[in-house]
């Protein structure tokens, strides 16, 4: 594997494990997964297929963002707002 390309799949190891700290299942469920899924392809040598691997994982930082600020939004709503004012 390219060094260049080393550092981006070290940096999105990185920021998954910093959104995981707030998964719904746990930090620990999420850690492992993230492990096993990064174990899981640790002999890939294609520089192609790191890359798509590596736009997967960016996806996966969006979606978990999105499910972070989803759950912001809900927790606020009920906060201020009422079900009698539907």
């Amino acid at each position: 594997m390219a060094n260049s390309l080393r550092g981006e799949v070290v940096r999105l190891y990185k920021n998954l494990l910093y959104l995981g700290r707030e998964y719904p299942k746990g930090a620990d469920y999420f850690r492992s997964r993230l492990k096993a899924a990064f174990l899981k392809h640790k002999d890939e040598k294609d520089p192609e297929k790191i890359k798509q691997l590596i736009a997967r994982g960016e996806f996966v930082i969006k979606e978990l963002e999105a499910l972070y600020f989803l759950r912001k939004y809900r927790a606020m709503k009920q906060r201020y707002y009422s079900d009698d004012n539907r």
